[in-house]
């Protein structure tokens, strides 16, 4: 349920719906807009219809959520879509976030060139893994701590806000040390433990759609962050594994506008691993910016024949700022800025 107050309602007001929606067991979400307060009621549906709210002071109106995820629901929000702010960058809105890095963290020469081309050509976010998720037990798994401590450089000498991928509760508080954004791989979509130990951080967080996953299935995962009150989600498109075989996935681009209809969350596109090859990079992205994504996360590497980790996919230095230049120009075209400080 979500109870609309009115317009100048006032704190006492807005407390005793809170009062009143706790003593039935349920968990208020408070939404603070520039005109409105919106309190989302959580819990026991046939409790929360109890509640007899209509016509209590400062409320407005009762609104009945349908979707099975509430926090996630465009009606939360009141269709005003939430920008997530990381350090000065804005994802989302009017703003286009380009996210850019290396797939993995392989030595200090490979993050720090890398990180230095990204920021000149107007990445406003350095993504790099120092976990990662292998199909392959003998696989590379990363650098572990010592890839933290060469994100945490990379930061230091560029000022670029760190997304990084969390895999394991174990490793919480070490990747907090360092990530401005953690990122849940999608692998890990339905991690629900996991998502709740993110939402309890209160980090923002970049979820991408697991492999096989129904855009349902995204939001409901979103919707264990957000209820752990942490409104900073970020949706993540990245290819779905279909019947064909002439890509690594197929991007499901119509995930986008179908997202921005059912959530006020912020969506990203992550071109790289749906194409696993270098040369599909960029028409996705130009796909993607097009269908309205509120910025991108791509694989740059400083010498792609080179990477221990998927080289194939990933964008050259010398080829990224002409990257950036199209993908700039395509988001100019639906309203969009790049967001940079």
């Amino acid at each position: 349920m979500m109870i609309v107050m009115k317009e100048g309602a006032s704190k006492e007001q807005i407390d005793a719906v809170v009062k009143k929606v706790e003593s039935v067991g349920a968990s208020p979400h408070v939404s603070e807009g520039e005109v409105l307060t919106v309190i989302g009621a959580i819990g026991d549906r046939e409790r929360i219809a109890n509640l007899d709210l209509e016509g209590a002071p400062g409320v407005d109106r009762i609104v009945p959520i349908m979707k099975p995820y509430k926090l996630a629901s465009k009606q939360f929000k009141h269709g005003e879509p939430t920008i997530v702010e990381v350090d000065g960058r804005r994802v989302g809105g009017s703003e286009f976030s380009l996210i850019a890095g290396p797939c993995t963290v392989e030595s200090r020469e490979q993050l720090l060139t890398t990180a230095e081309v990204v920021k000149e050509c107007g990445a406003s976010m350095l993504r790099g893994g120092a976990y990662k998720p292998r199909t392959s037990p003998y696989s590379f798994q990363g650098l572990g701590g010592e890839g933290l401590r060469l994100l945490a450089e990379a930061k230091e000498e560029t000022g670029l806000p760190i997304v990084t991928e969390l895999m394991d509760q174990r490793d919480l508080d070490a990747v907090l040390e360092v990530a401005d954004v953690i990122q849940v791989g999608a692998r890990n979509m339905q991690n629900y433990s996991l998502l709740a130990e993110i939402g309890r951080s209160g980090r923002p967080v970049l979820l991408k759609r697991g492999l096989a996953a129904q855009i349902e299935e995204l939001l409901m995962a979103a919707e264990y962050v957000l209820k752990e009150g942490n409104d900073q989600v970020m949706l993540c498109e990245r290819g779905i594994r279909t019947f064909e075989t002439a890509t690594r996935f197929t991007l499901d681009i119509m995930a986008i506008p179908v997202l921005k209809e059912l959530s006020h969350l912020p969506v990203v596109v992550d071109p790289s691993h749906a194409a696993g090859k270098r040369d599909l990079v960029l028409p996705l992205s130009l796909a993607a910016a097009a269908a309205g994504a509120d910025g991108i996360i791509v694989e740059v590497h400083n010498d792609p024949d080179a990477a221990i980790c998927d080289g194939p996919q990933a964008v050259p230095t010398e080829a990224f700022a002409e990257y950036v230049g199209q993908v700039r120009a395509v988001a100019a075209i639906v309203g969009k800025e790049l967001s940079a400080l």
